[in-house]
């Protein structure tokens, strides 16, 4: 495996996060909360597993420039703002709520859950989004 090969690595990792996280709540949504637990440290893994890669990656690469024109443009730059910022506020809340979960406060887990699940699933899911924007639907020919 090649540096170049890690965006690709990163967006494998990214849905596979997302997977796991609608899958975490619907086991929760069952009642199935070891199976819940399970799914929920996986996603965890995968998403650390991720930043580690995208460090490395952009790193040894640095930045890519977007080659989109036009409205695609903004739409681009619009879901990348929200990606970002997102990505750096989902950090604490997930260790809340892991926290809150590993200490058996599920009352105060619920609460904060309910906010860092979908800021989570929007930031897996958006980093997929901009990976095929950047490295496939608009690349330099």
């Amino acid at each position: 495996m090649s540096i170049s090969d890690l965006p690709t690595l990163n967006a494998i990792l990214n849905s596979i996060s997302a997977i796991l996280l609608i899958t975490g709540y619907a086991l929760i949504r069952q009642k199935k909360r070891h199976a819940h637990r399970w799914a929920m440290v996986s996603a965890f893994v995968t998403s650390t597993l991720f930043l580690i890669s995208y460090l490395i990656y952009h790193y040894h690469a640095g930045s890519v420039k977007f080659q989109g024109q036009g409205t695609i443009r903004l739409v681009y730059f619009t879901i990348l703002l929200t990606h970002t910022v997102l990505a750096v506020v989902i950090v604490p809340l997930i260790f809340i709520t892991f926290s809150r979960a590993l200490s058996n406060r599920f009352d105060k887990h619920r609460q904060i859950a309910r906010w860092t699940l979908p800021l989570w699933l929007y930031v897996s899911v958006t980093g997929v989004l901009v990976y095929l924007m950047l490295y496939h639907w608009y690349a330099a020919s």
